[in-house]
């Protein structure tokens, strides 16, 4: 099941993540052939949302919902004998979490099963660096379950850095194959539904990263995005203008196209700019604008906090309208609020030390960070999300 906090939590993780042209330490004398731990990572996190437009009871009820997500991922690295770096990393992810709308697909119920649930998320990836010839190329799979649907995936990614390794070019594609089982609101069951479906998501991006000062980095990055199968949810209601009550219908094929463009100023040893603007469309009728500003001040080497503001902008779906103003005419319907028209803000700040004797004196405790968001939509739902992260090496 996706849910808004997936995307939220997922966002926190990775969006506000840095990037940078990355160095490879040269080792002068001998390198390891046999697989060593390089690093680890925990990333845990809460969350909670609410909000009066849940799409399980057709756009209106509440939408309250809290998630503990906490994920660890551990690197192990080696060198061949040509010297090539080989690095092989496994992550496990965990989230539990409770919504209320949930618990409506079928009202009469105390407790079901999808009002709360756990979802746990594997993944493996390995990488082979050639730092003489500036190449990457890795492989990596996952899979993630919960109730009513898992997902496997596999992806490939190259880069290539210029001769001069100020530029870098990167590509990836990726495959998600979904099973989903068909759960639908109590009133719409009928003893012929089919009992599961399938969804499919390929996409492939192209980036291209490059130093243009010892000031200033850009990347720009771009990804299609196509999918096929059940792309709705089948316990999400619509309610028709007639007062009659249906199952979310939308196309089986859609295809997504985002594109963005990054860019780190780095003012004095200090202070540190990061921003980042994203144009995405799709054949829905959605189109969208995102922009985001994260400043990096050290207060001294080892300790630093990081402010953030991010705001999105989106236009509705085609086959988007609220509760009851959907038509016995329409082809497609959902009365979800994420295809609808909104404006949504999201902001913080967050703390991190790095002290070179470890964290608490722990020597391979190397960091620890603490970072606050909340995010608030015009469609009237508002979140918090805390989350710790520590970093071993």
């Amino acid at each position: 099941m996706k849910k808004l906090f997936l995307s939220v939590i997922a966002l926190y993780i990775g969006v506000l993540s840095s990037f940078s042209q990355a160095t490879v330490k040269q080792d002068s004398a001998y390198k390891p052939r046999r697989l060593s731990f390089e690093e680890a990572n925990i990333v845990s996190s809460y969350y909670s949302q609410d909000g009066t437009h849940a799409a399980v009871t057709g756009g209106l009820g509440s939408e309250k919902l809290s998630d503990i997500a906490t994920t660890f991922d551990v690197k192990f690295s080696k060198f061949d004998r040509f010297g090539r770096k080989h690095s092989l990393t496994g992550e496990l992810g965990i989230d539990h979490y409770t919504s209320a709308s949930s618990d409506k697909i079928d009202p009469a119920t105390i407790s079901s099963a999808s009002h709360a649930d756990t979802r746990v998320y594997p993944s493996l990836n390995w990488s082979m660096e050639n730092n003489t010839k500036g190449k990457i190329v890795g492989v990596g799979a996952s899979f993630s379950n919960e109730f009513d649907y898992n997902s496997l995936g596999f992806n490939i990614n190259l880069s290539k850095k210029t001769r001069d390794r100020n530029g870098e070019l990167s590509v990836k594609a990726q495959v998600y194959l979904d099973k989903l089982q068909l759960i639908y609101p109590i009133e719409l069951r009928t003893d012929h539904d089919p009992s599961s479906a399938n969804r499919n998501t390929f996409s492939a991006s192209l980036g291209w990263s490059q130093i243009i000062n010892t000031r200033l980095q850009l990347m720009l990055e771009g990804e299609i995005v196509s999918q096929d199968g059940y792309l709705g949810l089948p316990f999400h209601r619509v309610y028709f203008n007639d007062g009659s009550v249906h199952v979310e219908n939308l196309p089986s094929k859609r295809m997504k196209v985002p594109l963005g463009l990054r860019a780190n100023y780095f003012m004095g040893d200090n202070l540190i700019f990061r921003t980042w603007y994203r144009r995405y469309f799709d054949d829905w009728g959605i189109s969208s604008n995102a922009a985001m500003l994260e400043v990096v001040y050290k207060i001294t080497p080892f300790f630093s906090v990081t402010p953030y503001y991010r705001f999105y902008q989106q236009s509705a779906s085609d086959h988007f309208a609220p509760y009851g103003e959907h038509t016995s005419s329409d082809q497609f319907y959902t009365s979800n609020f994420s295809y609808a028209k909104f404006l949504s803000h999201f902001y913080g700040a967050g703390f991190r030390v790095a002290p070179p004797e470890g964290v608490f004196h722990i020597q391979h405790f190397n960091s620890l960070e603490l970072r606050y968001g909340h995010y608030q939509k015009t469609t009237d739902l508002n979140a918090n999300i805390i989350t710790l992260s520590a970093g071993f090496k």
